[in-house]
């Protein structure tokens, strides 16, 4: 079965309107583990619209299912990661200004850089998880860089969900096939909602996890928080 992470982004971002602890993080975050999620992912950005640094050791200190971290590998951030020491980091190569990540990785282009980073963070104990397009030039390149899994981009299969659903999952079909055989493990995420994901993980070979924000708290505004991590979790069986 494939394990559902929460991103608790856009909490922090209806927190941070106001200006004061409501809601409150931490205590979304107990709440969704409680509700069932399987682990809790955040993305600080550099100018903390959502998730701010001073929430991560917060969050360390209660998430009892899996912390995963995501971001740009700025020396900030990776500094802030080797402190905390998540069960998983998952590198995205979003520029500090993107509304959202929206690509993956170029393996080959960053190689050099890429494996740095991962070096570093699995000699701390680590996990970690690249970015990528569905691509296998990129899936070879981030096994060559040493990640242990890589989080497909999943925006395009989204966008041509409605309109060919089959065609929209192909690639990630045939880019399954290339991960499994390189021994990475395979994660996804970006637009998955309660229309589109059982159809992902029925088609896409060994899916170990999606991590889901934006569409789940949209869902959990009629639906209520603990329903909507319930309907998750079914649409995953």
């Amino acid at each position: 079965m494939t394990r559902l992470s929460v991103n608790i982004n856009k909490i922090a971002l209806i927190r941070n309107a106001r200006g004061s602890n409501l809601p409150d993080l931490v205590q979304v975050a107990k709440d969704c583990e409680r509700f069932g999620a399987q682990g809790i992912t955040v993305h600080p950005r550099p100018d903390e619209r959502h998730v701010r640094y001073r929430d991560i050791p917060l969050l360390k200190e209660v998430v009892q299912t899996e912390f995963n971290i995501e971001g740009n590998p700025t020396p900030e951030f990776l500094k802030m990661v080797l402190a905390t020491k998540p069960d998983q980091c998952t590198l995205v190569p979003d520029a500090p200004d993107a509304l959202t990540s929206d690509n993956g990785w170029d393996t080959i282009k960053h190689k050099t850089f890429l494996k740095e980073v991962i070096g570093s963070l699995k000699a701390a104990g680590v996990r970690v998880s690249l970015f990528i397009n569905p691509e296998g030039e990129m899936l070879e390149g981030a096994k060559e860089v040493g990640a242990d899994r890589i989080e497909f981009y999943t925006g395009p299969y989204a966008k041509m969900y409605s309109q060919d659903k089959q065609q929209a999952v192909l690639s990630y079909k045939e880019a399954a096939k290339i991960t499994n055989q390189l021994g990475l493990g395979i994660n996804a995420g970006h637009d998955l909602n309660l229309d589109n994901l059982n159809y992902f993980v029925q088609e896409v070979e060994a899916v170990l996890e999606v991590s889901i924000g934006h569409a789940l708290v949209c869902d959990a505004l009629y639906l209520g928080l603990n329903n909507t991590i319930a309907q998750y979790r079914r649409a995953l069986v």
